[in-house]
């Protein structure tokens, strides 16, 4: 919470001392000049205070300007009123802190409902090429020839992007590459690229035996 004025300080304080007694009801308090030297302050921040317990009728001010207490019940209302709007503001202040917490919120949240529907349309779009991998069977008659030889997207629209051979993997293998039985060949290309490509490597060498 804020910090209160602090004539507004003054007066709650002058108002707790006429509750419990120091300063009795119907006693004449000190001039502005003293209470300002009291509390350390100008004398107009002392009017100040003054004027807020004249406006609650728990001091009266007369044409002389003595002060006295005329209510010591209403300075215990005043008390509680304040302590009462210090509970309001408090709660209101952390229902801002609230607010702003939870539009913030909903800042991240947009920000991050945007970028997953932004991946989730790339994905989409990326669907048609989600890779896969074929491996080539025993007497397959590719078993044996170079990548270059099987010419590969001639006979399945299949693009090859990297070879797995045992627990290695290479990336965009060369076009040199002699390929083995039970190599995996990652590929990316349409819905029936797959199916093209096992039925392709299916296909028995000349001799209808598999190349050792």
């Amino acid at each position: 919470m804020s910090e209160i004025p602090i004539y507004q300080s003054i007066a709650l304080d002058m108002a707790q001392r006429i509750v419990s007694g120091e300063i009795a009801e119907g006693a004449k308090i000190s001039g502005r000049t003293l209470l300002a030297s009291h509390y350390h302050v100008s004398p107009e921040t002392i009017r100040k205070a003054i004027g807020l317990l004249k406006a609650e009728q728990i001091v009266e001010v007369s044409q002389g300007k003595e002060v006295s207490v005329t209510s010591q019940k209403l300075a215990s209302e005043y008390l509680n009123k304040y302590q009462y709007m210090k509970s309001v503001s408090s709660y209101r202040e952390e229902l801002e802190l609230l607010l702003q917490e939870k539009r913030e919120l909903d800042r991240k949240l947009e920000e991050v409902v945007s970028s997953l529907i932004h991946f989730s349309d790339r994905l989409r779009n990326l669907a048609p090429f989600h890779p896969i991998e074929v491996t080539i069977p025993p007497g397959a008659h590719v078993i044996g020839k170079s990548i270059a030889d099987i010419k590969l997207w001639q006979h399945t629209q299949a693009t090859l992007i990297a070879l797995r051979r045992g627990s290695e993997l290479t990336i965009s293998p060369g076009s040199h590459v002699i390929l083995r039985v039970q190599d995996g060949l990652i590929l990316v290309g349409d819905e029936q690229v797959e199916e093209r490509t096992i039925q392709y490597f299916s296909q028995l060498d000349n001799s209808g035996a598999a190349n050792s």
